[in-house]
């Protein structure tokens, strides 16, 4: 049986870690307060500003694919998607956060590369805004705990 894992105060310390962030501007209120607090939350983690990429793409369709291009860099220790998707009265809804998710999981398998996936999936306009913050700021964490997982790991 292994030990104990360590808790979590040693795998947020992001001062040496280099993030890359793309985020959809579909939605583009919620999508800069989802990103203001991604940021906000890597600064209070120590990764260093200069070490932060921001793209920005069309919508959450297109994440995935900018999400590819920053992992072929090989620069990154962690991404972080960022979007939002708000139910409509059409399939459009599923077939995009579907195909999002599954774009940002694939990326994240294909090159052992952990991504943040903080693309919002709502029913309306007040339950994007109610989780934006927090999610924005879950965002970051998640990158910078796996990114030092993972490198613990190897």
């Amino acid at each position: 049986m292994f030990g104990a894992e360590k808790g979590t105060g040693d795998r947020l310390d992001g001062k040496k870690l280099h993030i890359g962030v793309v985020q959809a501007r579909f939605n583009e209120s919620i999508t800069n307060a989802l990103w203001e607090a991604c940021r906000t939350a890597l600064l209070d983690l120590g990764v260093q500003d200069k070490h932060i990429r921001h793209v920005l793409v069309p919508g959450a369709l297109e994440v995935p694919v900018a999400l590819q291009a920053l992992a072929e860099q090989d620069e990154y220790d962690a991404l972080i998607a960022l979007g939002c998707i708000i139910r409509g009265e059409t399939y459009h809804f599923e077939l995009v956060a579907n195909e999002s998710g599954a774009g940002v999981s694939r990326v994240a398998l294909d090159y052992h590369l952990p991504v943040a996936n903080a693309i919002l999936t709502t029913e309306n306009l007040e339950q994007a805004i109610a989780r934006q913050t927090e999610k924005g700021r879950d965002a970051a964490h998640v990158a910078v705990e796996m990114a030092n997982l993972l490198d613990a790991l190897s």
